[in-house]
């Protein structure tokens, strides 16, 4: 059994520029970004990309993970750094703020490309934990109301997040924030 190398520093350093360049083209022009200008942008050959990403699914499917790695990350820290209810708020935020930023990749994503099945299941693997220690933190605090389900309020504020119109790429952050309010409040009978 061989032994997998750790990757070199000037490797990681590559895949990680190619990873942040391809999220800022795609979210400006779509998954269909030239790989030269994504290439250019990351400061390496168009080979060092196609050697890390041998298919375009390869790299939507990069830059998805590496965004969701990003969101889920953040709830430990924001949980030391602040008390329960604006470490909840500060994550919903940055939630809100990744789907802006998924806006670029979705299309591909809902494409029917078997490359991306696995994905949703990535992210509610990653996001479903992370929001629900915020939740349980918050209630527990007493600053929401009790019985949040994580996964039903990820899938409502990203409907909300969703721009209202295809000529209005901006999205519906106001009600996104609006939603995020109302988590304050206990029903009223």
């Amino acid at each position: 059994m061989s032994e997998r190398r750790p990757q070199r520093a000037d490797a990681k350093r590559n895949l990680d520029a190619l990873v942040e360049a391809a999220k800022a083209h795609f979210a400006e022009s779509g998954v269909d970004a030239p790989t030269r200008t994504i290439a250019k942008t990351a400061g390496v050959g168009v080979g060092t990309l196609y050697r890390h990403f041998p298919q375009r699914s390869d790299l939507v499917t990069a830059v998805f993970r590496h965004e969701v790695d990003a969101c889920a990350d953040a709830a430990p820290v924001l949980a030391e750094e602040f008390e329960p209810e604006e470490a909840l708020v500060q994550w919903l935020r940055r939630y809100t703020d990744f789907l802006g930023t998924k806006k670029g990749i979705a299309k591909a994503l809902h494409s029917g490309d078997p490359a991306f099945d696995a994905l949703p299941d990535y992210f509610l693997e990653r996001l479903v934990p992370a929001l629900t220690s915020l939740l349980t933190a918050a209630e527990a605090s007493g600053a929401i109301r009790h019985g949040v389900n994580a996964t039903e309020l990820l899938y409502a504020i990203a409907s909300l997040s969703a721009p209202f119109t295809p000529e209005s790429p901006t999205p519906g952050t106001d009600m996104a924030g609006l939603l995020i309010d109302g988590l304050r409040y206990e029903p009223q009978h």
